[in-house]
């Protein structure tokens, strides 16, 4: 089976923003995605460009078009949240995103009427209906496939960096898991979703894989290899599916800037004849487990010696690494912007304080710990920040905040 790699400028840039649809007065899961969908279809009855479908009717997704710049991209995602703002604020419906819904229950939540997410459902029974999960995908083009399967083992010794910044599924069905993110071990259950196989490192490896897949019936096109990161054969680019749901659009700017940062540097280092860093597949999923447990307080294997550090601390050096690569990408301030969330935590850890600033014996009428959550991410949404006041800001990344936080469907503001 020969597979082809599509064409793209070198370091182009997209971004899919997976949303949740979440019912203003209750805080749950709205299924109103094919309302949206169809109030804002273009005339001719084709999809619209930048506004997707999911596999829930609880989900919409933003695409931007070929980007040159984080910048662009942003403004891209910003224009389609506006024309989905216009459906949605007259349905009392708001915007989420995050790695899993604090209290929606999975067994509520219906299928897109769509044949293939109809076979997916069929095939991994309570698996696939347990997928209300959201992410972020970053495409950054490489010019030549040669590169593509290097950069992509090198960038999976950086997995753990990429997920422990963007961790904020920390609930399901209202309880907290202790892990940072949940969404990225339910998602892993699918057939084949996780990390790729370390041994595919040529075209020709990946093409045999694709093809017995296909054969076997495990998959009927590329496109349902669901790896964390993966080849985009259409769009000629490496596509990064590590993210969980990034809960505003500063952090979804920084995260962008750091995988666009990577792939780019990790190219450079291709063209001046470097062999890529890679470490064993055994480390990959150790470090996979850990920043999906312990966030940005996970302690990872950074080489092949199983040498560990504090991923913090890992993200500090890379920084500076990157920073003159940032400048040419035109994303220097985004990729400052990681330093910032380092220091007042990720979505995670902000939820776990609004949840912990909640009375356990609350006042009649006063929203749930779980509503409260609800509420804050929303409103980081809204705001496009972490929330205004800087309160969190403030506060050492690990230790409980004091925030009160009111919720739009209890009469806060």
């Amino acid at each position: 089976m020969q597979l082809e790699f599509g064409e793209s400028a070198r370091s182009s840039l997209g971004v899919e923003w997976e949303l949740a649809l979440v019912d203003a007065d209750s805080g749950d899961l709205r299924q109103v995605a094919q309302t949206v969908l169809d109030a804002v279809a273009p005339v001719d009855g084709s999809a619209h460009p930048t506004i997707r479908q999911e596999l829930l009717l609880n989900t919409v997704e933003l695409v931007t078009g070929v980007c040159s710049d984080v910048g662009e991209a942003m403004d891209d995602l910003d224009r389609s949240v506006a024309t989905v703002r216009e459906v949605t604020d007259p349905l009392r419906v708001e915007l989420m995103s995050a790695g899993t819904h604090p209290f929606a229950h999975w067994a509520h939540q219906k299928v897109t009427n769509k044949e293939r997410y109809g076979t997916l459902i069929d095939r991994t029974q309570w698996w696939g209906r347990q997928m209300m999960i959201y992410g972020v995908h970053v495409h950054v083009g490489v010019e030549s496939r040669d590169k593509v399967l290097p950069i992509i083992g090198a960038m999976l010794t950086y997995y753990p960096h990429l997920l422990a910044l963007s961790c904020s599924s920390p609930y399901w069905n209202g309880r907290d898991t202790s892990y940072a993110s949940n969404r990225a071990l339910l998602f892993q259950q699918l057939p084949t979703a996780g990390l790729p196989f370390t041994e595919i490192d040529s075209w020709p490896k990946l093409e045999r894989y694709v093809a017995d897949m296909v054969h076997t019936g495990v998959i009927d096109s590329f496109d349902e290899v669901r790896w964390d990161i993966r080849p985009s054969l259409k769009f000629g680019t490496i596509e990064m599916r590590i993210f969980d749901g990034i809960t505003n659009r500063t952090e979804l700017a920084s995260l962008t800037a750091l995988a666009h940062c990577l792939v780019e540097w990790l190219s450079r280092r291709l063209d001046a004849g470097e062999t890529l860093p890679r470490i064993s597949p055994w480390f990959l999923q150790e470090n996979k487990w850990r920043a999906a447990r312990y966030g940005m307080e996970a302690i990872v294997i950074v080489d092949e010696a199983g040498n560990e550090e504090l991923v913090t601390d890992a993200l500090a050096r890379l920084l500076e690494q990157l920073a003159p690569v940032a400048a040419e990408l035109h994303c220097g301030a985004e990729l400052v912007g990681v330093a910032d969330l380092i220091r007042h935590g990720a979505s995670y850890q902000r939820q776990r304080r609004v949840a912990a600033s909640v009375p356990s014996q609350g006042s009649p009428g006063a929203p749930s710990a779980m509503e409260a959550v609800v509420a804050s991410v929303v409103e980081e949404f809204r705001w496009g920040r972490a929330l205004p006041g800087s309160e969190f800001d403030a506060e050492p990344a690990g230790e409980p905040g004091a925030r009160g936080q009111e919720s739009r469907w209890s009469g806060g503001s």
